[in-house]
């Protein structure tokens, strides 16, 4: 694709709101068009070029969506989670080689001591709310510096990496992503497509900004497409029904832990979703239990579109249609932008109906690891991208997935899928959110064990529950232990993490 993030965000009209948030004036497509070439000028005048990598440190709203945007349309963005301790701003600002660091100008971040620790340049951004939301200038902290232009100025150009990612690291050391210019326009396209935006649309965004699922589906192919975003602070079940009433959004996207969130709070905010209906919602980053789909399809009268998405497809790779189209709860849709196939053993890819890796390749999949050629050698096979999720496909092309392939428990050479047993045990009326993992057993090698947020009002044993698996499966996927907690222990994503969940929880 030839075409660069500067083409794909000149289509909103001039006039049109492109971001807007909680209390504040909208910023117009042409604002926010403004608001790009100035934030390119100003960090080439400080000698940031394309291709420099600029670490973001920003609180989730509107200023870090535009200067997300801005970035990644003239430099390198690397958008880094603000809750982020001092070692690990550390490892990720040398692991990056970040030549500027951009934080609020009251910012209090550890990130600023470690960037002056380091000789990172760091940069102020301040907000100007009456300009509209999202509208800033970067002012630099050292101000007498001594300035030479970057010579690689200007709009970035195809090749250009756009954005520089950390893979989770949940069992290994974070590998660094890079995305390029042409990864971002496909995968935007992508979801323009799958998702049909028009300049109509306005999405409600309670994603963080710092990961994937959030930048693209909730940022980034909206604004290709000439519609609204409006960006909230970040996720928030008791404000989520204030803000829908302020937005008037036609879809949004989530985590299934926050649409569980958003559930449990629909029945006295009825009124609310009467007068604001959806086109559809979305889901995306971890699996969608079938039983949840059904309810927020009730509460909200529109369609569930579930999408499987990773950090090294630019986010997402397979999708749900929209009505009048098939879409079928538990499984994650057809192929929705890349080629997607079922791999088996030595590389050979396998028919429909049989189980193995997912493997991706297309336009919106990254070259490559950076800097890891183990990695990169492991990754790959014959131009396929390895997900490392197991799956099938069934006859009509949609997908299923059946496991990430590191998250199968091998209970005594027994294989064990944890997410059929949350399935098995959603289905029990007691059970409002559930977690299975592998715990580690002496003899047998792993175990199953489940965490259990039961709904309110219910009641619930771990005896009673495992009766419930055990009605349903085989003895060897009944959960070992059940602990019943009030939230379900999550990432910084908001997705469930169930490798080293284990550890966490002292069971390990």
């Amino acid at each position: 694709m030839s075409i660069v993030l500067r083409d794909l965000l000149s289509r909103g009209a001039n006039s049109a709101p492109a971001i807007s948030a909680p209390g504040r004036p909208f910023l117009s497509f042409d604002s926010l068009r403004q608001l790009i070439s100035t934030t390119i000028s100003t960090l080439n005048a400080l000698g940031v070029g394309r291709n420099d990598r600029v670490a973001i440190v920003l609180s989730n709203g509107p200023e870090m969506a535009t200067c997300f945007v801005a970035c990644a349309s003239g430099v390198t963005s690397a958008p880094l989670n603000p809750a982020y301790r001092a070692d690990e701003f550390e490892f990720y600002l040398n692991d990056l080689n970040a030549r500027a660091l951009i934080v609020e100008h009251d910012s209090l971040s550890p990130a600023i001591a470690v960037a002056q620790k380091l000789g990172v340049r760091i940069i102020d951004l301040v907000a100007d709310p009456a300009l509209g939301a999202g509208n800033f200038i970067l002012r630099p902290r050292d101000a007498l510096h001594t300035n030479t232009p970057s010579a690689n100025g200007g709009h970035a150009q195809v090749g250009d990496i756009s954005m520089v990612l950390h893979t989770s690291g949940t069992t290994s050391r974070p590998k660094i992503v890079p995305l390029s210019q042409g990864n971002l326009v496909a995968s935007a396209t992508n979801i323009c497509k799958s998702l049909q935006f028009t300049e109509a649309d306005c999405g409600l965004n309670v994603m963080p900004l710092f990961h994937i699922h959030g930048l693209i589906a909730g940022v980034l192919a909206p604004l290709a497409a000439g519609s609204q975003v409006f960006c909230t602070p970040g996720f928030n079940a008791l404000k989520f029904f204030a803000w829908m009433d302020e937005a008037k959004p036609t879809w949004y996207t989530a985590v299934p832990t926050m649409h569980q969130a958003i559930v449990s709070r629909a029945k006295g905010n009825q009124e609310i979703i009467a007068r604001n209906p959806l086109r559809f919602l979305r889901s995306s980053s971890s699996s969608m239990p079938p039983q949840v789909i059904k309810e927020l399809e009730d509460i909200f009268s529109a369609p569930l579109i579930e999408a499987y998405g990773m950090t090294e497809a630019t986010h997402q790779m397979a999708c749900n249609p929209l009505p009048p189209a098939v879409r079928k709860p538990g499984k994650v849709g057809i192929a929705a932008g890349p080629e997607v196939a079922i791999m088996g053993a030595g590389g050979v890819l396998l028919p429909r109906g049989e189980t193995g890796e997912i493997v991706i390749r297309g336009a919106n999949v990254t070259a490559g690891y950076e800097n890891n050629p183990k990695a990169n050698e492991e990754g790959f096979i014959n131009g396929w991208f390895l997900t490392g999720d197991q799956g099938v496909m069934d006859e009509d092309g949609y997908i299923s997935i059946t496991g990430r392939l590191k998250e199968i428990i091998n209970r005594g050479g027994e294989k064990v899928s944890p997410r059929e047993v949350d399935e098995i045990l959603m289905d029990h009326a007691a059970v409002a959110q559930v977690v299975c993992f592998g715990m580690p057993h002496p003899k047998l090698g792993e175990e199953v064990a489940a965490v259990v947020v039961l709904r309110e009002g219910h009641q619930a044993t771990e005896r009673d529950l495992q009766a419930h698996v055990s009605a349903r499966a085989a003895d060897y996927k009944v959960p070992k232990k059940i602990l019943f907690m009030d939230e379900i222990p999550k990432g910084a994503t908001g997705k469930l993490q169930r490798i080293g969940l284990a550890a966490k929880l002292g069971l390990a």
